[in-house]
């Protein structure tokens, strides 16, 4: 790591404070303690236009616009609270006691486990832990099996590598954000989403297309950030243990502590181990034997008054070993290890409230290393990262004007070595952002943003953005955007999927960096059927790519050729969804997604591979009274898509030039009692897998070897039970 910018780094510390119109806190009430209560519903009566509580108890929603209006807090065992609240009243605070007669509770509202953030201007998913729990999620990888955006896919058939897809592009072109800290580039997105335990996460935040300047010039096709478990949430102790029919075993368990009323810290720890399985009976490993260790240790200190400093770190190993089984003579073996580090350190100081002013600052760094082997290929590479941001924010007395300036520098130094080819990559990029928040009424929203970079490689890149909000109604939201992306190229620590197969890399030219622009339109539609709300929502994402590095399969069926190109490749995504409750308790959720995505192969425009045209994916979710058992179920149909040419290989080598539609059910049965929930499920209920999916998979020594063509399942039917238990 180049020291020279360290001293740099140093002015660099920190936290991202946001302002809204109404600002507030929900608590509990321990015997002479208030706790923040998250997870709460708060929104204004009469209406749709509500928020749920973070983790510290927090929320902030648009003003009502009325002179007087009522503010209704509620949450199931608590008794809701009603609140008066007046035009000129810019902060509240709620505290809700249990209520001592549950059967008498009069459940004001019932929160979604997952929602459509109302304030934002960017459209926002959020998945909250009651929904991530649905699917007993081991890993940030396993989070989305009830998300219609983003779709997870195994990169080869061999590593257990899995991708995230955003409208219809690799996980490459998404920004991984851990509570708006880049997490992951080059080295860390190969096996970056088994990195993440499930349990860890309390919220996931996914955007579609651009996002705000503040996260930097990437974001081409959308950003997943997420929040971590914190030392403020009232949750002491919890253990989770997993058992799959895979011989996959997770073990979770966090414990948190209050050194004082300022201090406080908690302390993640996760394993998991699985053994090595063959379910197609090709002599490969489907998945590969894993062995990981990670603990993740977070401090929070307040001085309760107006500065606030986060800060921790998070150290990582694994083994994977992979490769051919039952075979007694030179049998093709893959082994990865990979030792990872990161810290991160966030402070925010607000100098007034009245108007609304504060500076906040962000220090990250991180500390990758990867050892591996497939076969007789030597792969081993090493990434440095720094990351750092300075952010001002100011409002008018007003909050009609709301302004974000800051700066800004990204430290990058990776080495790899391919076979014995050494090649270092050192990039250095000092940057400016702003953004500004016009909100003259509580129904329209417009943040115009930019940003300039100084890329010491690639030169000047300049970022503009635009994100508008309009509330057309109480039940009506239309939201559009617009904005440049860009993305530097890695070749090889982008595509080490391709090392487990008989292709060469033949790179053409000198890919540096990608650009594009990417269009959004959203409306989200709320009606009231038989007294229960009804959410409609659609949209449509365009990106058009002004220059883009193309991976190559079919040109050559013995290589995986990468070269740059100037235009000719876009991206249609669109898709509609819907959410209801159909009887009390039964919560039903549908939604399609049709994507056409096209790319330029040579001279000619084909449809990208490996993709599938469009997505059905209904899901149900059933809860008791009490919510003390949980149902749910969820129906996947992944559409039809294109295969590369290998019309080129021997008869016997040879794929069909599509595969078919097919369909994938996962369900899940919880039960909670006190501290303890019990959960059993299964998951790839129809025991679809794709056929075949590795070429050659007798002799890969040879020419044809391939595992990388994958657009399914590969791993058949699982059940898989578990324990969990959470202290409060």
């Amino acid at each position: 790591m180049h020291f020279k910018y360290f001293f740099i780094l140093l002015l660099f510390l920190g936290s991202n404070i946001y302002s809204q119109n109404l600002v507030g806190y929900v608590f509990e009430q321990n015997g002479s303690k208030k706790i923040p209560l998250s997870a709460a519903n708060v929104y204004w009566e009469g209406t749709n236009v509500g928020v749920a509580s973070k983790n510290d108890g927090s929320f902030a929603l648009p003003k009502s616009g009325k002179e007087n209006a009522y503010l209704i807090i509620s949450y199931i065992g608590y008794k809701p609270a009603k609140l008066e609240i007046n035009s000129d009243d810019d902060t509240v605070e709620v505290v809700l006691n249990l209520n001592s007669q549950l059967n008498e509770i009069i459940v004001t509202a019932s929160r979604s486990s997952k929602y459509i953030d109302n304030i934002s201007p960017l459209h926002k998913e959020v998945l909250t832990s009651k929904e991530l729990v649905k699917a007993a999620c081991c890993n940030l990888g396993e989070s989305f099996t009830t998300n219609s955006t983003v779709d997870v896919q195994y990169q080869d058939a061999v590593t257990g590598a899995r991708q995230i897809q955003m409208l219809g592009l690799a996980g490459l072109y998404s920004q991984i954000l851990f509570e708006n800290i880049p997490l992951f580039s080059g080295l860390g997105k190969n096996f970056g989403l088994g990195f993440i335990p499930g349990p860890w996460i309390s919220e996931i935040s996914i955007s579609k297309g651009s996002a705000s300047v503040l996260n930097g010039y990437e974001s081409i096709s959308g950003q997943i950030n997420m929040d971590f478990k914190k030392p403020t949430d009232k949750e002491r102790y919890y253990l989770n243990i997993f058992q799959s029919s895979h011989l996959k075993t997770d073990i979770n368990a966090n414990y948190k502590v209050d050194i004082s009323n300022k201090l406080s810290t908690i302390l993640l720890a996760h394993s998991d181990f699985n053994t090595k399985k063959d379910d197609n009976r090709d002599n490969f490993t489907d998945l590969p034997k894993t062995t990981q260790f990670n603990i993740f240790n977070r401090w929070k200190y307040s001085n309760l008054k107006n500065f606030e400093s986060n800060f921790g770190f998070n150290l990582l190993t694994e083994k994977r070993e992979a490769g051919q089984m039952n075979v007694p003579t030179n049998p093709y073996k893959i082994n990865i290890k990979s030792n990872r580090f990161m810290f991160f350190a966030k402070n925010g100081f607000i100098f007034n409230t009245e108007p609304y002013t504060s500076l906040g600052t962000i220090i990250s760094g991180q500390f990758h290393e990867q050892k591996s082997n497939f076969g007789n290929t030597i792969y081993n590479a090493y990434q440095n990262t720094i990351n750092a941001k300075l952010i001002f924010e100011s409002s008018t007395q007003d909050e009609i004007h709301h302004f974000i300036v800051g700066g800004s520098f990204n430290y990058n130094k990776l080495t790899e070595n391919l076979n014995s080819i050494n090649s270092v990559k050192e990039e250095a990029i000092p940057g400016i952002f702003a953004e500004y928040n016009f909100m003259p009424s509580s129904s329209f929203t417009l943040v115009p943003g930019a940003r300039v970079d100084f890329h010491n490689l690639y030169g000047t890149f300049f970022t503009p953005r635009l994100h508008t909000k309009l509330d057309l109604s109480d039940n009506t939201t239309l939201r559009a955007s617009v904005g440049k992306g860009y993305r530097t190229v890695n070749v090889i620590a982008d595509n080490t999927n391709f090392l487990p197969s008989s292709r060469k890399f033949e790179i053409i030219g000198n890919p540096k960096y990608e650009e594009s622009v990417n269009f959004g339109f959203n409306i989200t539609q709320y009606l009231t059927i038989a007294d229960r709300d009804l959410m409609i929502a659609a949209d449509y994402y365009r990106i058009n790519f002004m220059k883009q590095t193309i991976v190559d399969l079919d040109t050559d069926v013995n290589k995986v050729t990468f070269y740059e190109i100037d235009g000719n490749s876009y991206s249609n995504t669109y898709q509609v969804e819907l959410n209801y409750e159909l009887i009390p308790r039964l919560q039903f959720n549908a939604a399609y997604r049709y994507t056409d995505v096209k790319m330029q192969i040579g001279n000619e425009i084909r449809e990208k591979p490996l993709l599938s045209r469009y997505k059905v994916l209904l899901t149900l979710s059933y809860a008791t009274e009490e919510e003390d058992l949980l149902l749910d179920a969820s129906f996947l149909v992944n559409g039809p898509g294109r295969i590369p040419s290998t019309s080129a290989n021997p008869v016997q080598f040879r794929k069909p030039e599509n595969f078919k539609a097919y369909l994938n059910i996962n369900a899940q049965i919880t039960k909670k009692i006190d501290y303890f929930e019990f959960y059993l499920g299964g998951e790839n209920l129809t025991n679809y897998k794709q056929p075949n999916p590795i070429i050659d998979a007798g002799n890969p020594f040879g020419d044809y070897f391939d595992s990388s063509l994958i657009y399914g399942p590969i791993d058949g039917r699982k059940f898989y039970a578990g324990i969990r238990i959470s202290v409060n």
